[in-house]
Protein backbone atom coordinates (compact mmCIF):
# COMPACT_ATOMS: atom_id res chain seq x y z
CA UNK A 1 0.00 0.00 0.00
CA UNK A 2 1.07 3.51 -0.77
CA UNK A 3 1.40 6.41 1.64
CA UNK A 4 -0.81 9.43 0.94
CA UNK A 5 -0.71 12.94 2.38
CA UNK A 6 -4.32 14.06 2.76
CA UNK A 7 -5.40 17.57 3.69
CA UNK A 8 -8.57 19.61 3.84
CA UNK A 9 -9.24 22.61 6.06
CA UNK A 10 -7.20 22.05 9.23
CA UNK A 11 -6.96 18.26 8.66
CA UNK A 12 -3.51 17.07 7.66
CA UNK A 13 -2.94 13.35 7.91
CA UNK A 14 -0.79 10.64 6.39
CA UNK A 15 -2.67 7.51 5.37
CA UNK A 16 -1.61 4.18 3.95
CA UNK A 17 -4.17 3.05 1.39
CA UNK A 18 -4.60 1.25 -1.91
CA UNK A 19 -5.63 4.43 -3.74
CA UNK A 20 -5.97 8.16 -3.30
CA UNK A 21 -9.77 7.79 -3.14
CA UNK A 22 -9.53 5.27 -0.30
CA UNK A 23 -7.07 7.54 1.50
CA UNK A 24 -9.54 10.43 1.22
CA UNK A 25 -12.36 8.25 2.57
CA UNK A 26 -10.23 7.25 5.55
CA UNK A 27 -9.34 10.88 6.26
CA UNK A 28 -13.05 11.77 6.23
CA UNK A 29 -13.63 8.83 8.57
CA UNK A 30 -11.08 10.30 10.99
CA UNK A 31 -12.81 13.69 10.82
CA UNK A 32 -16.29 12.21 11.25
CA UNK A 33 -15.22 10.29 14.36
CA UNK A 34 -15.45 13.55 16.34
CA UNK A 35 -19.11 13.93 15.33
CA UNK A 36 -20.32 10.37 14.99
CA UNK A 37 -18.01 7.94 16.81
CA UNK A 38 -18.20 4.58 15.11
CA UNK A 39 -15.22 2.99 16.83
CA UNK A 40 -14.74 3.18 20.62
CA UNK A 41 -11.01 2.51 20.24
CA UNK A 42 -10.59 5.59 18.03
CA UNK A 43 -12.44 7.90 20.41
CA UNK A 44 -10.26 6.76 23.32
CA UNK A 45 -7.08 7.33 21.31
CA UNK A 46 -8.04 10.98 20.78
CA UNK A 47 -8.05 11.76 24.50
CA UNK A 48 -5.39 13.67 26.39
CA UNK A 49 -3.24 11.86 28.95
CA UNK A 50 -5.66 12.86 31.73
CA UNK A 51 -8.64 11.40 29.84
CA UNK A 52 -10.19 14.68 28.75
CA UNK A 53 -11.18 15.07 25.12
CA UNK A 54 -8.78 17.07 22.99
CA UNK A 55 -10.06 20.52 22.04
CA UNK A 56 -8.95 20.61 18.38
CA UNK A 57 -11.97 20.32 16.11
CA UNK A 58 -11.35 19.11 12.59
CA UNK A 59 -12.84 21.45 9.99
CA UNK A 60 -12.89 20.26 6.41
CA UNK A 61 -12.80 22.54 3.37
CA UNK A 62 -14.83 22.09 0.18
CA UNK A 63 -11.98 20.14 -1.38
CA UNK A 64 -9.66 17.38 -0.22
CA UNK A 65 -6.17 17.18 -1.68
CA UNK A 66 -4.29 13.90 -1.81
CA UNK A 67 -0.65 13.45 -2.74
CA UNK A 68 1.93 10.70 -2.52
CA UNK A 69 4.70 13.31 -2.38
CA UNK A 70 3.79 15.53 0.58
CA UNK A 71 1.51 18.26 1.88
CA UNK A 72 0.77 21.49 -0.02
CA UNK A 73 1.71 20.03 -3.40
CA UNK A 74 0.48 21.82 -6.52
CA UNK A 75 0.29 18.46 -8.31
CA UNK A 76 -1.96 16.85 -5.67
CA UNK A 77 -5.20 15.15 -6.69
CA UNK A 78 -8.28 17.14 -5.69
CA UNK A 79 -11.64 15.68 -4.71
CA UNK A 80 -14.90 17.20 -3.58
CA UNK A 81 -15.28 16.78 0.19
CA UNK A 82 -19.02 16.29 -0.24
CA UNK A 83 -18.44 13.48 -2.74
CA UNK A 84 -16.00 11.73 -0.40
CA UNK A 85 -18.37 12.19 2.55
CA UNK A 86 -21.17 10.60 0.51
CA UNK A 87 -18.93 7.59 -0.20
CA UNK A 88 -17.99 7.40 3.49
CA UNK A 89 -21.68 7.50 4.43
CA UNK A 90 -22.47 4.67 2.01
CA UNK A 91 -19.63 2.62 3.49
CA UNK A 92 -20.77 3.18 7.09
CA UNK A 93 -24.39 2.41 6.17
CA UNK A 94 -23.35 -0.82 4.46
CA UNK A 95 -21.23 -1.87 7.44
CA UNK A 96 -24.16 -1.13 9.77
CA UNK A 97 -26.47 -3.30 7.63
CA UNK A 98 -23.94 -6.13 7.64
CA UNK A 99 -23.61 -5.90 11.41
CA UNK A 100 -27.40 -6.03 11.80
CA UNK A 101 -27.62 -9.04 9.48
CA UNK A 102 -24.93 -10.86 11.45
CA UNK A 103 -26.67 -10.01 14.73
CA UNK A 104 -30.02 -11.35 13.46
CA UNK A 105 -28.39 -14.50 12.07
CA UNK A 106 -26.74 -15.36 15.39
Amino acid sequence: MAKFYVQSGNLRTVVQAESSRKAAIWAVHEAMQQVLPVDDEFSHSKSDHDGSVMSTVIMLAKRITISERGFDRSDAAVMSTLEVMNEWNQMVTTLDRLEQMMHHAA
